[in-house]
């Protein structure tokens, strides 16, 4: 696949938007779900082009204590419910005991419903269930989060789950299929370095901006 640079976020997803349109707007049953913080203003374009429901799917790294960038799990959010995916390698190597997990578990517990809470106020979760679901990131680089994210969301059992990112790497984009029924990525070129070299324009999503497209 060539490689393809959008202007930013907002342009991501109406590109994104347009691929997706072709079989899935106008269902209402279809909700897209963005992940914070950036996977949420592309998710808004993409929600406006099928004209489905938006909300936005907090997940949290579970770093080991000593190295926090190594996952040893990680936490989602979807619906009432949290799910934890382990990273049973991980763990085994780093020997991580379940009271160290927990202790982490906890911690960005904590701060998965402070920012669930931050983006979303009052409006309740979207249900997820019996519905064709749309997982909406900026990029994907290593496909940790994005992993995580779907894993969750299968326990919830959606009809059908898709995985959609304007760029990624191909190696993770291939480790994805397994866990979704389709993936669409519009860029996934050879050189792929970072997701920010899709971009004209990567500046850092705030809160506030997450909270402007969830609106």
């Amino acid at each position: 696949m060539s490689a393809q640079r959008f202007a930013d976020r907002q342009a991501a997803g109406r590109a994104l938007g347009e691929r997706l349109a072709t079989s899935l707007a106008g269902g209402s049953g279809v909700v897209v779900l963005g992940l914070p913080r950036g996977g949420v203003v592309v998710a808004a374009e993409v929600a406006g082009a099928l004209g489905a429901a938006l909300d936005v799917l907090v997940v949290r790294k579970l770093g080991l204590p000593w190295q926090p960038e190594l996952a040893m799990g990680a936490i989602a959010a979807v619906g009432g419910a949290v799910e934890t995916v382990r990273v049973d390698a991980v763990l085994r190597s780093a020997a991580v005991d379940d009271e160290t997990f927990e202790r982490v578990r906890a911690r960005e517990l904590a701060e998965l419903r402070r920012r669930e809470a931050s983006y979303r106020g009052e409006r309740a979760a979207a249900d997820v269930q019996g519905r064709v679901v749309v997982v909406v990131d900026d990029g994907l680089a290593t496909g940790a989060t994005m992993r995580a994210a779907v894993v969750a969301l299968r326990r919830q059992r959606p009809a059908r789950l898709v995985a959609a990112v304007p760029v990624g790497s191909p190696s993770a984009l291939a480790a994805l299929r397994d866990d979704v029924d389709e993936v669409v990525c519009l860029s996934a070129p050879r050189s792929f370095r970072a997701v920010g070299q899709g971009y004209a324009d990567f500046a850092e999503t705030s809160d506030a901006e997450v909270r402007a497209a969830l609106s």
